[in-house]
């Protein structure tokens, strides 16, 4: 494996670096102290910029308006963009935009793609993506209370969602639904495309997460279909496809999202290191010289590069090969990375003391946002099962071969 890092891709890499410690590090205590509504209208004078410097959806291919950068590449960039709460946001590769910009491009047809993809990948509209029910464990897809029935040309859609993130403010929704409830488990589902402005499509509430609501992009909505009634045509991929169409989603986002934590754990760890240096416990006695500090700083390096390089390792695999042959690269990147982040988090917040439970650094808003990581696309658990099962399969077959020779 060779993850050399071209020279073009060095300088889009520094381009994009630059950009976030200049420009957006100033601009997050808007974000942070006072709201995604106050600081909506700085973050569009931001997009406008990256868009400008031709940095724009990174993550998607040229044809459709982005720089068609490879997982790999993109996971690279993902890492610098992940050091800001609002750095993915400002470059329109956030979540769930980016995974739904993806399925889209691979299953919507050319109307889906004029009507929903193009403006999404521009920018000019935001999305959603409807899958879990409170009703129903996150950890088991197959299994949901939603409805999608037939009547006449359309679909008439009936259930509730929570955890429909960015719902406020977004102008569709992509919505999990059971369309044929006697189909094998795995093919009882759809993927159909609502906008939002359709009637019986109702936000009921803002989850409270960790104490705060969120407004607009960072929110996690409550969303009831009630008689919600689409077109057909707006089936996104073949009817009965969409567990298949979220396994392909998540694949690629679980390395998203594991570089975005990759970047989140840089962040806190320079944050620590400043502070150690900095903070002084005594006249002339700065925290770094504390052997236990010095403990947390060495462990976190050594547990953030082995991270790093995991990460890079799956995105890799996926480019070569596919998603589906890096399925334990990604199971193991998805519960390793986040804990390496959690335990980051904790030590930098430890190190500023009470500064670190504020919202005047970004390590507080990450602490109790990306807590979360641990459970959303696949808890830890089953996540550690699957790639668990894989591996003894493996040697089960292996020895059963032997033995048979």
């Amino acid at each position: 494996m060779d993850f050399a890092v071209a020279p073009k891709m060095q300088d889009l890499l520094g381009r994009v670096r630059s950009f976030v410690q200049t420009e957006l590090y100033p601009l997050e205590s808007v974000f942070l102290l006072e709201g995604f509504e106050r600081a909506e209208p700085v973050l569009r004078e931001m997009r406008h910029k990256v868009r400008e410097m031709g940095l724009f959806t990174p993550q998607i291919e040229q044809k459709y308006g982005g720089l068609g950068l490879s997982v790999l590449e993109h996971g690279l960039v993902s890492a610098e963009l992940g050091k800001s709460p609002v750095g993915h946001y400002c470059f329109n590769c956030q979540a769930p935009d980016s995974g739904n910009m993806e399925i889209l491009i691979k299953y919507g047809n050319q109307e889906q793609q004029e009507q929903y993809l193009k403006p999404l990948a521009a920018g000019d509209i935001r999305s959603c993506f409807s899958m879990t029910e409170p009703d129903f464990p996150g950890s088991n897809p197959t299994w949901m209370g939603t409805t999608a029935v037939k009547d006449g040309s359309d679909y008439v859609i009936n259930g509730k969602k929570w955890f429909t993130s960015s719902a406020e403010g977004a102008a569709f929704a992509v919505v999990m639904a059971v369309t044929d409830p006697a189909a094998p488990k795995h093919l009882r589902a759809s993927q159909i495309l609502v906008p939002t402005g359709t009637p019986g499509f109702t936000i009921t509430a803002k989850t409270p997460c960790m104490g705060h609501r969120g407004e607009g992009w960072a929110t996690h909505c409550e969303v009831s279909y009630e008689n919600c009634r689409v077109p057909q045509s707006n089936l996104l991929g073949p009817e009965g496809a969409g567990f298949v169409i979220a396994q392909e989603r998540l694949g690629p986002g679980r390395i998203h999202h594991c570089m975005r934590w990759i970047g989140i754990c840089e962040r806190a760890f320079d944050l620590m290191c400043e502070r150690a240096i900095k903070r002084e416990v005594a006249p002339d006695r700065p925290l770094a010289i504390q052997e236990f500090v010095q403990g947390w700083i060495a462990e976190s390096r050594a547990e953030i590069n082995a991270a790093r390089l995991m990460v890079l390792q799956a995105a890799w695999t996926i480019d070569q090969h596919s998603a589906k042959d890096a399925r334990d690269e990604i199971s193991l990147i998805k519960f390793f990375v986040a804990n390496v982040m959690m335990k980051v988090l904790d030590r930098a917040i430890q190190v500023h003391g009470g500064l670190g439970i504020t919202d005047y650094t970004p390590l507080a808003f990450w602490f109790r946002n990306e807590r979360a990581g641990r459970i959303y696309d696949g808890p830890d658990e089953v996540h550690k099962i699957a790639v668990a099962k894989r591996i003894l399969m493996r040697y089960h077959q292996e020895l059963g071969a032997a033995a048979g020779a």
